[in-house]
């Protein structure tokens, strides 16, 4: 018999809200002993000063955390040559991406993203009524200026393009986003999440034009996921009203002690970071001497499209049946592809074994 009391809850949700079905809890822990190659972590140890940073902030649990993360926006002010006004911190780049969404969009409004990209940006649309708008970039992978400002998104609200991109791992010219960037009113929102395993970045543009927002994380090339660590660099006025709507304390302690720490020692993660180039072009030649063709990457993963006449979400439960976790997606184009995350030696061993071993019993039997 349904709940009465419960249907009038539910009946009074917001239109937004309402359209969303309960979530369900069926997610499961992976495998303690699972090489985890499916959502681009970097799987390193943090370096000694900076854990010695999160050691001490434990010992200050007992604190709320600094409001409006006044010491870690002026670390990254500093580290990035911006003054502080210029800078948001935010509890990972994802709760950015929300206040912009909150920001600059209501019922019925349009967003634009470059295609394919982070898929969380269609529930964030959602959940603000909007409608979202997915360009995709041309075959040569460039970026197509003349949709994003004339075409079906020229009335967009904001335009998301992230450098280098996910899922592809291609990277942009910075001269093509400044390009846009110059002839556009909008706000232009550049994830630079991936930019540490990348020849350039688009810092510099900031004190240039005042509709470009950088987003950063430590997430990826400072392996810090787990802590939640983002930043928003922009125009003060821009940034100052994003500030105004983040949640009260939006941030902990060790996320603080950790910023700072990773800020003040960003030199310490230099054979971090060459160590994934090198994984990165030593797996991207084994995959495609087994046939696999692997774009170019400039992130710490590889999407690779399968040997012709195989499946993505075949080899991806093919992988995990040997303990080997790797993302498919189910977007035109990328069903025949697996996206592979650059992990250490070991873990990458072990995938290239596994994907060996998968490919020699497809010759041996084509028909499994």
């Amino acid at each position: 018999m349904p709940d009465a009391k419960l249907q009038s809850v539910l009946s009074s949700l917001s239109q937004q809200a309402s359209e969303l079905n309960a979530l369900p809890s069926i997610c499961t822990v992976p495998d303690a002993h699972c090489v985890k190659l499916n959502t681009n972590e970097n799987p390193f140890a943090l370096p000694a000063p900076v854990m010695e940073c999160a050691v001490a902030a434990l010992e200050r649990q007992y604190l709320y955390p600094q409001d409006d993360n006044i010491s870690l926006r002026e670390a990254a002010a500093k580290a990035y040559g911006l003054c502080r006004d210029q800078v948001i911190a935010g509890n990972g780049s994802s709760e950015l991406l929300g206040l912009i969404y909150k920001a600059f969009l209501s019922p019925g409004d349009i967003a634009a993203m470059i295609s394919p990209g982070f898929s969380f940006n269609r529930k964030l649309a959602t959940l603000q009524g909007a409608r979202f708008l997915e360009i995709p970039l041309t075959e040569a992978c460039l970026l197509p200026t003349e949709q994003l400002l004339f075409g079906p998104a020229k009335d967009a609200k904001f335009i998301l393009l992230a450098n280098p991109n996910n899922p592809t791992g291609t990277f942009l010219p910075v001269a093509e986003i400044e390009s846009l960037v110059a002839q556009s009113d909008r706000l232009i929102v550049l994830d630079e999440a991936y930019v540490d395993f990348a020849p350039d970045n688009a810092l510099r543009l900031l004190d240039r034009y005042s509709n470009l927002l950088i987003l950063r994380t430590f997430s990826k090339s400072y392996a810090a996921a787990g802590i939640r660590i983002g930043f928003g660099l922009g125009h003060p006025e821009l940034v100052g009203r994003l500030r105004n709507l983040q949640n009260v304390f939006n941030m902990n302690v060790i996320g603080h002690a950790v910023g700072i720490g990773i800020l003040s020692h960003r030199e310490a993660y230099e054979e971090n970071h060459m160590h994934i180039k090198r994984e990165r072009q030593r797996v991207c030649v084994a995959l495609s001497q087994l046939g696999f063709s692997v774009t170019p990457s400039n992130a710490n993963f590889l999407l690779a499209q399968v040997p012709p006449g195989q499946d993505g979400t075949w080899w991806q439960a093919s992988l995990k049946k040997r303990k080997i976790l790797v993302a498919v997606f189910p977007e035109d184009g990328l069903e025949n592809c697996i996206r592979v995350s650059i992990g250490t030696r070991a873990q990458m061993d072990a995938f290239l074994t596994a994907v060996r071993d998968i490919s020699g019993r497809l010759q041996h039997d084509p028909g499994r």
